[in-house]
């Protein structure tokens, strides 16, 4: 055998060998090292030895180099802050200011100026104070001092302002704070048992299961799967910038074509617009597809009336499910594969709703944070109560219903601005069950600009408070169990519709500014900091990724709560605006998988034979004429951004607030109401997400 040599094993033994060597440099430059046997060399050498003073001087002169260019970014960064406050706010160069359109949101802001307004008095009156030597901030039960004791009118009326506070104010102020408090618990504790009940189905592995291969073709002829017949609906309104990818994606789903019929359902206003859909719908028709355009005259209802008009035709009758995505939803080829399997022997089932997934996720901050949100309802709230009640709110698109459930629930209502959310909960007290795939994900598209994603959810906000007034007398009646109808009240509605933007906006928007002025009804730390957090934690599970973004987070939810509190009283007590719907504005955004398969099939659609008749081809090619002159002489539309008056006042207001907590030392809360009042800056100012100008 080969003789092992493994010098390792000499240097590991006790004994030393060598005679110990002491090299000295002249040179003060260089360090004196000491070798006392082979080994030596490599040991770890103390921290404080072979550091002379020159190089203690070069590593304090990197560190004041590094403190520098931090000092210098945070200079550059809040002069640019300036300059654009300067450029919007000012001289208003490219941007456009909000306009009010209801009584309702004019009031809103009249009374959030007037606690501006009331704030900078009262700040303006501590300053002085604070200045005066009546140290107050240093001791907040301060004793008031004796008619005696008085030293002038000012003292004298800073006096009476701290009797009526206490007497008056702060009672009010900390009754409130105590009651929004019990409510951010309640939601907080919700928000728990839902990412405990994640948790579970993570741990056990419970998904909805298809038995088999339904696709599998047995040994005897005919036995394999029977394809139902199922309709696609593409409902659309002026959807330029989307429609030929949402087209295209639907036309390449695997299912048979003689089983399968897809209905462009367009509602735009714009002819050019009609002009470009009907197009592309005639293009994938001449290839063999069974798609169809439809246009209404009378366009009411928005998309619900759209999809009420479209199963009103006879030819629906001869089909089983429907399949819905909007404009911008680009679904797998195997989509009716992976969902269609579920209806299969289970009658009692109404709907089975697939995930969405986003391909601009990362375009910018407000797509990223925006990610979070839904990631989170995806991940937990529909997938916890579709496994554990077979209930949640359909999301309007990349679902397919049942046709008779549909039916037997009264069809699309054109009551609501939130026809999704309308149809399942009847269907729910029809007793139909719904299932969640988050397996099967369906490709969209987010709002990149904040004038979108802010309207988007005025609509999501107010639409539900809206259907709860209308439905709450059908849920009271109905034959389902108590615990369901606890759950859709309380939980559903109440909880997750209601509770969350009014104690959002109160407790850290109205209230939290407020105790800085009122320390009688100061806020614990752990209602501003640890439980928000801690929640802002669970929230941002579902998206890993996304844990750098978890303070932007925490701080944009609080800002978005102005318009999410705005909507919710809208649609609570019907005013005009929870009536509204406008189109959420989209990019045109396509993954690179998806501008593959476009290629690809349009390269097959080339080479394939020729199958209809050659008349078709001069009116292909006129339509394809027509839509190149359109796309070119159509004009790019101007875009700019807005100032929101309502989020900049709050920001002042905040900033205030912030001042008065310097003054009294309050460490987190300061910081608390800085970075928050910063955040309703940037947003007031139109800062965050695509920028226009």
């Amino acid at each position: 055998m080969t003789p092992r040599l493994d010098f390792s094993d000499w240097w590991g033994k006790d004994a030393r060998r060598g005679t110990p060597v002491v090299v000295t440099m002249e040179n003060p430059n260089y360090s004196v090292v000491e070798i006392d046997g082979p080994d030596s060399a490599f040991r770890p050498v103390e921290k404080s030895r072979g550091k002379n003073a020159k190089q203690v001087t070069w590593v304090l002169l990197l560190k004041a180099h590094r403190a520098v260019g931090c000092v210098a970014w945070l200079a550059t960064v809040l002069w640019a802050l300036l300059g654009t406050i300067k450029k919007r706010l000012i001289f208003r160069q490219g941007v456009a200011m909000e306009s009010e359109k209801t009584w309702k949101g004019k009031l809103l802001f009249r009374i959030i100026k007037v606690f501006l307004v009331t704030s900078l008095a009262i700040l303006a009156f501590e300053v002085v104070a604070y200045f005066k030597g009546w140290h107050y901030f240093q001791n907040p039960n301060l004793h008031i001092p004796r008619t005696s004791d008085f030293q002038g009118l000012l003292h004298m009326v800073y006096v009476a302002w701290l009797t009526f506070r206490a007497d008056y104010i702060a009672p009010v102020i900390q009754a409130l704070s105590k009651f929004c408090v019990a409510l951010f618990l309640i939601q907080s504790a919700d928000r728990m048992v839902l990412s405990l009940g994640c948790f579970w189905i993570k741990y056990k592995k419970i998904k909805p299961r298809i038995d088999g291969d339904p696709f599998k073709l047995d040994d005897v002829e005919g036995s394999g799967y029977e394809y139902p017949m199922v309709l696609v609906q593409i409902p659309m309104c002026n959807e330029r910038e989307v429609y030929e990818q949402s087209i295209s994606a639907v036309c390449q789903i695997d299912w048979p074509k003689d089983r399968l019929l897809i209905q462009v359902l367009d509602d735009s206003d714009d002819e050019s617009i009609q002009c470009l859909i009907k197009a592309e719908v005639y293009k994938w028709s001449q290839r063999g597809i069974n798609i169809i355009y439809r246009h209404r005259l009378v366009r009411t209802g928005y998309k619900a009336g759209n999809l009420k008009s479209a199963m009103s035709c006879d030819y629906v009758k001869s089909y089983e499910f429907v399949a819905i995505f909007d404009a911008d939803f680009q679904p797998n080829p195997d989509f009716l594969k992976q969902t269609v399997p579920h209806f299969k022997g289970d009658p009692d089932l109404g709907l089975v709703q697939a995930r969405w997934a986003y391909v601009n996720k990362d375009e910018n901050l407000l797509t990223r944070l925006q990610n979070i949100n839904l990631c989170f309802h995806f991940e937990v709230e529909q997938q916890v109560n579709g496994v554990f009640l077979n209930f949640f709110g359909f999301n309007g698109t990349a679902g397919v219903w049942r046709i008779k459930a549909l039916e037997d629930s009264g069809g699309w209502l054109e009551r609501t601005t939130v026809e999704d959310m309308d149809i399942a909960v009847r269907a729910h007290l029809n007793g139909w069950k719904f299932i969640y795939l988050n397996d099967v994900k369906v490709l969209c598209e987010l709002p990149e600009s904040y004038e979108a994603y802010r309207k988007q959810q005025h609509r999501w906000h107010s639409g539900p408070m809206q259907l709860f007034r209308l439905c709450l007398p059908a849920v009271i009646t109905s034959k389902i169990s108590i615990w369901k109808k606890a759950n859709l009240l309380l939980l559903f509605f109440l909880l997750r519709k209601l509770i969350l933007p009014f104690y959002s906006f109160t407790l850290f928007c109205i209230i939290l500014p407020l105790t800085m002025f009122v320390p009688e009804a100061e806020l614990p730390m752990w209602v501003i900091c640890y439980v928000p957090v801690c929640m802002s934690f669970l929230n941002i599970l579902p998206a890993p990724k996304s844990f750098p973004f978890i303070v932007p987070y925490l701080l944009f939810e609080n800002t978005m709560s102005v318009t999410k509190f705005n909507a919710m009283i809208s649609g609570l007590f019907q005013l005009g605006s929870s009536y509204e719907w406008i189109v959420t504005k989209k990019a045109g955004r396509a993954s690179e998988s998806d501008l593959l398969a476009i290629a690809e099939s349009d390269s097959k659609a080339v080479n394939q034979p020729l199958i209809h008749k050659v008349s078709s081809e001069s009116e292909l090619s006129e339509l394809n004429h027509l839509k190149e002159q359109i796309e070119s002489t159509s004009p790019p539309a101007k875009k700019i951004n807005k100032i929101y008056r309502k989020e900049l006042t709050l920001a002042f207001l905040l900033l205030t607030a912030s001042v008065r907590s310097l003054l009294a030392a309050q460490g987190v809360h300061f910081y608390f109401l800085l970075f928050q009042g910063v955040t309703f800056l940037l947003v007031g100012l139109d800062l965050i997400g695509e920028q226009m100008s």
